[in-house]
């Protein structure tokens, strides 16, 4: 049977997503592999699953593009909000969405039927190394020196909001070759999970600018943990205030670290196209 999927992206974001109760999938990671690829495949950062959830209406799964499962994604919770509300899964403007990472509490934006833009919880973050997690000694991994194999050294500054975040700041994120520092960082050894990698340019206490090589996927031209691990990093580091916009190659999400500890993260969600994968 041919499975239908509705392409959708945050920013750029790209994620194939999949009702998996009206169409089951038996190897999630082999069809994320399969469908992900960009020129064989229908392109995408990964495929998500939309299912019923255990605690909650709905719960999140989320594969990417190598075929690994990721505990949340930001940009996909925005989007899996938008494909649940407009199909008439829900008439709720507020629910949350299991993810591995915990539940996660969405409030949309909604005019004429369409959501406009989706605010979500992301919980609340952890900075200590071995929540990351890393290794090395106990405590917080604020601008430290981590050698790469090469030689050369960079300085990072962890979190973990559902998913772990290795930042680096630097004079122009815009120009960081990504594909050179990316996978040396992911998949360094002081991280026994891999980590997603973000580099940072400060502008003011209210904006910066990133851009991120995403654990599992490589380049993505948008992350929303990403976004909140980069504001968390320049928050918990002084440079920011607790709450900035967060500037990405195609637009800007609002990353609030609020006074009840949690993040939020806020920003636009898009519906592209609908399409039938074939059996294989």
């Amino acid at each position: 049977m041919a499975i239908e999927f509705t392409k959708m992206h945050g920013l750029g974001n790209d994620y194939l997503f999949i009702d998996a109760s009206a169409y089951p999938v038996e190897d999630p990671a082999a069809l994320s592999i399969a469908m992900s690829e960009r020129h064989l495949g229908a392109g995408a950062d990964g495929i998500i699953l939309v299912l019923p959830g255990e605690t909650h209406p709905f719960r999140m799964r989320i594969f990417n593009a190598d075929g690994s499962e990721a505990e949340t994604c930001g940009n996909g919770i925005r989007c899996f909000a938008k494909y649940v509300y407009e199909r008439g899964f829900t008439r709720e403007t507020a629910f949350v969405i299991e993810t591995l990472a915990g539940p996660n509490r969405v409030t949309l934006n909604v005019r004429d039927g369409k959501v406009l833009s989706v605010r979500s919880n992301m919980g609340t973050p952890r900075f200590d190394r071995a929540e990351i997690p890393m290794i090395g000694p106990p405590g917080q991994v604020l601008e430290e020196p981590l050698p790469l194999e090469d030689g050369r050294e960079v300085r990072v500054t962890c979190a973990n909001i559902g998913n772990p975040h290795a930042v680096i700041f630097c004079d122009d994120a815009t120009a960081v070759d990504l594909t050179d520092l990316g996978p040396k960082i992911e998949c360094h050894p002081a991280f026994p999970r891999r980590t997603n990698v973000e580099f940072v340019t400060v502008r003011d206490r209210e904006n910066i600018v990133m851009r991120i090589w995403e654990r599992g996927s490589g380049i993505t031209m948008a992350s929303g943990s990403g976004s909140c691990g980069s504001a968390l990093a320049c928050m918990i580091t002084g440079r920011t205030d607790r709450r900035v916009a967060v500037h990405l190659v195609h637009g800007a999400l609002t990353i609030e670290w609020a006074e009840d500890g949690c993040v939020y993260q806020e920003g636009p969600a898009t519906e592209v196209y609908t399409g039938y994968w074939p059996e294989h």
